[in-house]
């Protein structure tokens, strides 16, 4: 007897409500409350609140793994990254069945943003299914945690988390502070906010605990993170660090510029495995770099000091592996180095301007120029010498020669290290004192010889010196510490090198020549990339697009090896024997791959065409399908080559010709900046109306706003609407029907302020009115009142729209919009926001 097996019942597949309307809502809250915040007041705490792309990005990295998983944010502002948390969760096609959210904010007007983020987060989570729990701390979370962690009298249970988000308030704290009183008695030694935000939140993960935060990169080194480093990988082990290779993205709306890193790490115990390490320009930035390598590379086994490397690329390992060949410290040398001792402004009285009887030379760092000191300075800001008195003694170091390097650089400076020798002969004075903004290398307070000096001084202003120093170092500083972890070539070799130096430190490319020749006696380096080379020719690349005029958006190190690779230029091939292949953007992304260690994921070609190429060969830089002009554009097969007379141009880089060659060439082919001009005033933009109506707009102004509202507002929040005016950044009236505008009972004069778009929505009887915001201000109350009068005796219900492109455009007018208007941001064109009132997008009666 057979039975009939039970038909599986078919489900329905799982509804995900679209990850980018959570993050779309709370991005405004966000905005709304950077508005609302005081800018001392954002520096007094420290906290810069969380852009939705970043917040996407870190989202991405967790695992979220478990049936119910419970989420920490401490510094959790309006609540950007437990939105994208929530979201992320929720969007996982194994999604779980619980989650459960604690917040840490202090800052009373930022909890009223996070309750309405999480209000919106449950929202989310019932729309899939999801149970959600959140909870708000208005409290400050050193002192909370600290008392959770160390538990009381009758310690209950420790709270834990599976999962901890963080961007972390960055500040330094007082070692007076009772911030750092706290965290001393928790064992916690550290000097700013941030990593103590990060010790307490790993003292919250459970085993397996995942942390995904973004700080900035000064933890990686120093002295000052040291305890820090040490505790935070014996408890955690990385497993993705994400670094930008432009310092003012991150926060870019806050103005902050600062060097910020993204890392995941997770809870365990067990041995360091692969690191994930990737780079970027920015947050927005479609093609990133990726790469794994081993947690050795990472932080060394043998570094006492915990070091944390983030090797972006291939060229970055090329470096360390030089580096490495060096194994002398400074104390097998016999040198020591320190801080410059004068303190300018505690030795005010004993400052003075120029050299006197009773005065040694005072040396700051405005006086080293090209490799030596040249003093005195006249007409600086700065003073030249140091009076001699009892009081000044100690200042005051023997005649001899010395080695200077500068202790700060600005973050935009192309060398972190600079070097340069005092040479006693070269200046009329028996001692000399250093100023506290100079690192001095000594013989244990003693002169160094001639040649060794000069060799060290060669040896510290190389590129390799100063590109291994840039990979560990996300400061700008150079303290004495760092120069002290160095390691340096034997004495022998230094004064075999310094004593090979003229008068005159060569330029840096000879130098750096020298130093392969000469220093680096290793077989391996012939058949490995040269890195130096490599870097230079690569700011070469860049120099080369910024001389040609190409806009700030392509004067990026990817444009510049993708000029390379069009080029088809390796690191040691001269500028003059450039040449011109026929590539396409995959052969590009391989020859940069190889030569230059810069891998780019596979799923960036597009990328790579759209924001590099294309702007190349709009600007005639390069040539589209020189083999078959017909080829589309986006053809698997589409390939593309260098310009004849730019070829003839780059050719002659590093020479005499160069300068006239590109005054020349700008002159017959234009920069890119001036095409793009030319196109925005010679091309029109074209533009169909729902009724069919084809109308041109002037480029410029508010019209590619328009041109949105029209393409996209219209036919989503209006179907169905007649246009009945259009306006024109040049000609006012673009398009208007005058007719059906009587129709519903409304004249308007000739000097009428017209808004920028007005359709009749026939099936509701509503008159829309479109305000678009670029250079003009939106519907504030007064051009509310102003719209009303002019269209006073409408048929139809007035609704009243201002719109633009970005949501940063949109905080500049937050507190002048009207109530009972709507906005609409481009940027985010499926989501109305609405102004108070209970209707959603219709007509108010006053």
């Amino acid at each position: 007897m057979s039975t009939l097996a039970k038909p599986k019942l078919l489900r329905e597949p799982r509804q995900v409500p679209s990850p980018e309307a959570l993050l779309g809502r709370v991005d405004f809250l966000r905005l709304d409350a950077s508005r609302r915040l005081r800018p001392e007041r954002q520096a007094e705490m420290g906290q810069f609140m969380t852009a939705a792309p970043i917040a996407r990005f870190m989202a991405a990295m967790f695992e979220g793994r478990g049936r119910c998983l419970r989420l920490l944010d401490a510094g959790a502002g309006v609540g950007s990254l437990t939105a994208a948390w929530v979201a992320e969760m929720c969007a996982r096609e194994h999604p779980p069945q619980e989650l459960s959210v604690v917040t840490y904010e202090i800052d009373p007007t930022l909890n009223e943003y996070l309750r309405t983020t999480l209000d919106a987060c449950r929202a989310h989570c019932q729309l899939v299914g999801i149970s959600f729990k959140a909870e708000v701390r208005q409290e400050d979370f050193i002192g909370a945690g600290v008392a959770a962690l160390r538990g009381g009298l009758f310690p209950g249970p420790r709270e834990e988390f599976d999962a901890a988000i963080l961007n972390p308030p960055y500040r330094k704290i007082a070692s007076d502070s009772k911030t750092r009183c706290l965290l001393e008695a928790l064992g916690a030694e550290t000097t700013n906010l941030y990593t103590a935000f990060l010790s307490i939140a790993v003292g919250f993960l459970k085993p397996e605990g995942e942390l995904v935060a973004i700080t900035p990169r000064s933890f990686c080194n120093g002295p000052y993170f040291r305890s820090f480093r040490r505790s935070f990988l014996d408890a955690m082990a990385l497993t993705r660090i994400h670094s930008f290779e432009s310092r003012d993205r991150a926060f870019s709306e806050d103005e902050v510029l600062q060097e910020n890193v993204i890392f995941h790490a997770v809870k365990a115990p067990a041995p360091q495995g692969r690191v994930a390490v990737s780079s970027s320009l920015g947050p927005d930035d479609e093609c990133p770099t990726y790469r794994e390598v081993d947690f050795c590379r990472i932080v060394k086994p043998e570094d006492p000091e915990r070091f944390i490397h983030i090797p972006a690329d291939a060229l970055s390992e090329a470096i360390e592996e030089r580096m490495e060949h060096f194994r002398a410290p400074l104390a097998e040398l016999g040198i020591e180095v320190s801080t410059g001792r004068v303190v300018d402004f505690r030795s005010a009285e004993f400052l003075r301007e120029q050299p006197g009887a009773e005065t040694v030379p005072l040396i700051y760092p405005g006086h080293l120029v090209h490799g030596y000191v040249q003093w005195p300075k006249n007409g600086g800001k700065k003073p030249n010498a140091l009076a001699l008195a009892s009081e000044t003694e100690e200042l005051i170091v023997p005649q001899g020669y010395y080695v200077l390097v500068k202790r700060f650089s600005s973050k935009e400076e192309r060398r972190r290290i600079m070097a340069g020798v005092y040479d006693p002969s070269r200046l009329p004075a028996s001692d000399v004192a250093f100023e506290n903004h100079l690192n001095y290398f000594h013989a244990h307070g003693r002169p160094l010889s001639r040649d060794l000096a000069k060799g060290l001084t060669a040896f510290l202003n190389s590129t390799l010196v100063d590109s291994y120093f840039r990979e560990w170092s996300g400061h700008t500083q150079v303290n004495a510490s760092d120069l002290r972890r160095f390691k340096y070539p034997t004495r022998d070799e230094l004064e075999a090198f310094g004593s090979a130096i003229p008068d005159a430190f060569p330029e840096q490319d000879e130098l750096d020549q020298c130093i392969e020749e000469d220093l680096l006696h290793m077989p391996s380096l012939k058949k490995s990339p040269d890195p130096v080379r490599a870097k230079r020719r690569m700011q070469e690349a860049l120099s080369i697009l910024k001389d040609l005029g190409l806009p700030r958006e392509q004067q990026n190190e990817r444009s510049a090896l993708t000029l390379l690779a069009l080029l088809d230029l390796l690191p040691k091939t001269p500028w003059a024997q450039a040449a011109s292949p026929m590539r396409g953007i995959t052969e590009m992304m391989g020859f940069i791959a190889e030569h230059y260690g810069k891998v780019y994921a596979p799923n960036t070609r597009e990328t790579v065409r759209r924001f590099t190429v294309h702007q190349f060969v709009q600007a005639g830089l390069a040539v589209p399908n020189p083999d078959s002009p017909s080829r589309p554009t986006n053809s698997p097969k589409a390939v593309y080559q260098i310009d004849p007379s730019a070829l003839e141009l780059v050719r002659t880089y590093g020479t005499p010709k160069w300068e006239r060659g590109v005054k020349l060439y700008l002159t017959s082919v234009g920069t890119l900046q001036r095409r793009y001009a030319h196109e925005r005033e010679m091309q029109r933009i074209p533009l169909t109306l729902p009724t069919g109506t084809r109308i041109t707009l002037s480029p410029g102004g508010q019209n590619v706003l328009v041109q949105k509202i029209v393409d996209e507002f219209c036919p989503r929040f209006t179907p169905g609407a007649t246009p009945i005016y259009v306006g024109d950044t040049a000609e006012k009236w673009a398009y208007f029907d005058e007719s059906a505008l009587q129709t519903l009972g409304v004249r308007i004069a000739a000097h009428g302020k017209m808004p920028d778009v007005v359709v009749h929505h026939e099936t509701k009887q509503w008159l829309v009115l479109v305000e678009a915001v670029t250079s003009h201000g939106p519907v504030n109350p007064k051009r509310r009142q102003e719209l009303k009068t002019l269209f006073k005796d409408s048929k139809a219900g007035l609704v009243f729209v201002t719109t633009f492109l970005t949501k940063r455009d949109l905080t500049r007018y937050l507190g002048d919009i009207a109530w009972e208007t709507e906005v609409w941001v481009a940027e985010s064109p499926t989501h109305l926001i609405h102004f108070n009132g209970e209707r959603f997008l219709g007509p108010f009666e006053d």
